[in-house]
């Protein structure tokens, strides 16, 4: 085996590159996911490290410091990380060009020769569902003998090997809690919904949705759930509990749609029930009743829900086959059940105007969620809504990040323009906590958990600082527009 670097780059200032689909980028508080996009490669290679700089507060000196020991070095790179991370490449390789760089994730699977074309600091880039690969890379294998590989050659020359077939035997994929507990300090991640310290990690990859915006079926997962088995849950979750013991206080399943086969979730939950660990995972707004009592009675604390919209036109556009009225009834029974909801919604898909954001904020506010996201519409390359933005003219000049790191909207439409898209993600915010109903509980919340007094406080602060910065960031959108304009 080759010594293998598996690295998260330093970049923007609480950034997470590594997040889903909606939200590459700085959050409205401190929250790190756990980069599990390079921990189940580094899973399959051993000896392999596991850098994740950003949570860590690494700078590209210190990995510098580690990568003149390695031969080998992947890094995960995103769309709007991806100039920052080819910067981080190109000191590795002044450092010591004989080191071997290449970058895996959704941006380089989608567009693997104008990755390489435009940064020829970049030895190569895997494609699709890259672990198999960047294992037989690490073993020494021959470029040309590897599939789902496109690199250069000694003499500039590109070349892209046959595609690798899915993984469909999940069972066979070692746990990366290993990983997490060698390389990572879990006191460094938090999501503000999650309790503290959490854990997240897949147990499978694809869904069947069909979302037009959604990242990483369309990229890497594929629209077929493939997954491990309850009893290989059961048995990683015995080896988590072995591991962390009660350091950990909620364990969260990733998938993009844990809960599709309601069936292998129960059966999962059941296992949870069994070792007494909290868990949480993202869910559709579509569970029946009975189901969600099954999973709470074993367990389960928190959904993770994309509501997205609160027009049914625009969840018809974006194929997400919900009725709101059905997300209606679901919130009921999460609310019956004490189960506790984070809810994501996105400013800014096809096509809003400023009755649709209306809309979407007051029911937001009648499902009443415990807490939310609001993102900002992404059209990332290799999505459907990136296909639709080019064809229908609704790209802006902007880039899907500010120099700061925050989230920015490069669409725009006749009925809304991307500063009002900008605007309505404060006004949502402001509506929907600047409410006794939203304000209450989360005081409660509080006032019963000094950990959790201490955080919210901490995360409140910051949350103010957030939208101090993207009013300024709006008011300069704003002065460059004019200026251009005259």
């Amino acid at each position: 085996m080759r010594k293998t670097l598996f690295l998260s780059p330093p970049s923007f200032d609480g950034f997470d590159g590594g997040a889903g689909s909606r939200y590459q980028a700085k959050r409205e508080i401190t929250s790190f996911w756990y980069p599990t996009w390079l921990a189940q490669p580094a899973a399959l290679v051993p000896g392999s490290k596991l850098v994740d700089a950003p949570p860590h507060g690494q700078t590209v000196e210190d990995v510098l410091e580690i990568a003149k020991d390695y031969e080998l070095v992947i890094m995960h790179t995103s769309t709007p990380s991806l100039a920052n991370d080819v910067k981080c490449a190109e000191a590795i390789k002044a450092q010591n060009p004989a080191t071997q760089v290449g970058f895996i994730g959704a941006h380089v699977a989608v567009l693997p020769e104008q990755t390489l074309r435009e940064n020829p600091i970049i030895d190569f880039v895997c494609r699709h569902e890259f672990d198999y690969t960047c294992k037989d890379l690490a073993s020494g294998e021959p470029w040309d003998q590897i599939k789902g590989l496109s690199y250069r050659d000694q003499f500039g020359n590109l070349h892209h090997t046959p595609d690798r077939d899915l993984i469909h035997d999940w069972d066979a994929m070692p746990s990366v809690l290993p990983v997490y507990a060698r390389d990572l300090d879990i006191t460094k991640y938090f999501i503000g919904y999650l309790l503290h310290p959490y854990v997240s990690f897949y147990t499978g990859r694809g869904c069947p949705a069909k979302c037009s915006f959604c990242l990483w079926p369309q990229t890497i997962g594929g629209h077929v759930y493939r997954h491990k088995s309850p009893e290989a849950v059961g048995r990683e979750m015995e080896e988590a509990k072995a591991i962390f013991g009660d350091r950990v206080r909620e364990y969260m399943f990733d998938d993009d749609t844990f809960t599709i086969d309601k069936q292998r979730a129960i059966a999962i939950s059941e296992h949870m029930k069994r070792l007494k660990l909290t868990w949480s995972c993202n869910a559709r707004a579509n569970l029946d009743y009975d189901t969600l009592k099954q999973l709470r009675d074993n367990g389960l604390r928190l959904l993770l829900v994309g509501f997205e919209s609160g027009n049914q036109q625009i969840l018809n556009n974006i194929k997400k086959g919900i009725k709101l009225e059905v997300a209606r009834q679901f919130m009921k029974n999460c609310h019956d059940l004490g189960i506790t909801v984070h809810g994501t919604f996105i400013i800014g898909l096809p096509i809003e105007t400023r009755e649709t954001v209306e809309e979407t904020i007051r029911f937001a506010c009648e499902i009443n969620p415990h807490t939310i996201q609001v993102s900002i519409a992404a059209p990332y390359p290799g999505t459907e809504l990136y296909e639709q933005a080019k064809a229908n003219n609704w790209f802006t000049d902007t880039s899907l990040v500010a120099d700061s790191g925050i989230q920015t909207s490069t669409l725009q439409y006749p009925t809304l323009s991307n500063a009002e898209i900008e605007d309505a993600v404060e006004q949502m915010y402001r509506r929907f906590y600047f409410r006794p109903k939203a304000i209450i509980p989360i005081v409660r919340e509080m006032l019963s958990d000094r950990q959790m007094l201490v955080r919210r406080l901490r995360e409140g602060g910051e949350f103010f600082s957030y939208l101090k910065e993207r009013r300024t960031q709006a008011a300069e959108h704003a002065r460059i527009n004019q200026t251009a304009q005259v």
